[in-house]
């Protein structure tokens, strides 16, 4: 009996020390901020992808890499051989026209001269034909004389109208034969012009992306684009997050290229369709102030906060058990209601207070 006294203290002493050595903490009083994790990229504000309108070769290319342009700025000129060669044949058949409308405007003028005789003669007739029903109305002369001057009343005002027809005829043929022949030159024009490649925005070129004597199409790029001294954050916000997130919330940035910095930015736009690959949301975000050199495509994680919460009770969450339970003791379990959280803390809504100790779960 004595000798098994001692192996039960030492059972007892190691068993207390056991449970000490078990880390705990007391919950605090403090601020915390619940935020969504979104990840994303670097982005020139109004950055874009540079396409060609049609298929051809890269004949020049005008830029590079870190060149500063304007909108409206020549970027490419694609081979355009058979272009010049139609707007050449448009100009010819433009040039042609404008001759001919001007070589048949007199015969315009002898169509509008015949509208101005026929129309006399018409007049004329007319006038004839009423005196002669009022005299026939009194019995006054033959009716012969009077069914004379009814065929030539209307004999005249067919030829006044068929004369005014062709006039009219005559004077569209002609202008719509200088209008097709002028719209055809602005067409080979503008498909002439498609052969150069502009920017559509002042800013800065990042990237160069074809060569001298390639073939490209309407689906090659060519260059990207976008402003020299702004960027932006495209984030992705997984769908499970999105119903929270609003534009103005603040955000935390960090970037790898900028290791243990965190830039304040600002949610800007949220666009209204889901990528269905990916099943996350994109997200616009504005830099309050941005670093000192940002380059487009760089990698960044951001923790946009949705919401605040001043004197909270806080406890680490590596303490939470099962989503809803602290051990008070290290075997004894308490249900507590669980508010906020960040990736670090958890506020305590009911169950606990700061005089008690909660032990880290094992």
């Amino acid at each position: 009996m004595k000798k098994g006294f001692p192996l039960i203290a030492l059972l007892a002493l190691l068993l207390v020390s056991c449970s000490e050595e078990q880390e705990r903490v007391k919950p605090r009083v403090s601020s915390i901020a619940e935020s969504v994790y979104a990840s994303g990229t670097v982005k020139a504000t109004d950055q874009y992808t540079a396409y060609p309108k049609v298929s051809g070769i890269v004949q020049e290319i005008l830029v590079k890499a870190g060149d500063t342009v304007k909108a409206g700025d020549p970027l490419f000129k694609l081979e355009n051989n058979a272009a010049t060669l139609n707007a050449r044949s448009a100009q010819l058949a433009l040039e042609l026209s404008q001759e001919n409308s001007r070589s048949n405007f007199g015969r315009l003028e002898e169509a509008q001269l015949a509208v101005r005789q026929a129309r006399d003669r018409f007049q004329l007739d007319s006038s004839l034909y009423q005196r002669q029903k009022r005299l026939w109305e009194q019995r006054i002369g033959t009716q012969l004389e009077f069914e004379q001057r009814r065929l030539a009343y209307t004999s005249s005002r067919s030829n006044y109208q068929a004369a005014r027809a062709n006039y009219n005829l005559l004077s569209r043929q002609l202008k719509n034969e200088l209008q097709r022949a002028d719209v055809n030159y602005d067409i080979s024009r503008q498909l002439q012009n498609d052969f150069v490649v502009r920017a559509s925005i002042s800013g800065k070129v990042y990237d160069v992306l074809m060569e001298k004597g390639e073939l490209v199409s309407p689906q090659t790029p060519l260059a990207i684009i976008g402003q020299a001294k702004s960027f932006l954050l495209e984030l992705e916000v997984d769908e499970n997050d999105i119903v929270q997130v609003r534009v103005g919330q603040p955000v935390e940035i960090s970037m790898d290229s900028y290791k243990g910095r965190v830039f304040e930015g600002v949610v800007e736009k949220i666009y209204p369709i889901m990528n269905e690959r990916s099943r996350t949301f994109q997200v616009d975000a504005r830099f309050v102030n941005p670093p000192a050199t940002l380059y487009p495509n760089l990698s960044a994680e951001a923790n946009i906060v949705v919401q605040t919460k001043k004197n909270a009770l806080l406890i680490p969450r590596e303490y939470i058990v099962d989503d809803r339970f602290v051990l008070i003791e290290p075997d004894q379990k308490r249900e507590v209601k669980i508010g906020l959280r960040d990736y670090r803390k958890a506020e305590i809504l009911q169950g606990l207070d700061t005089t008690q100790f909660i032990y880290k779960p094992k």
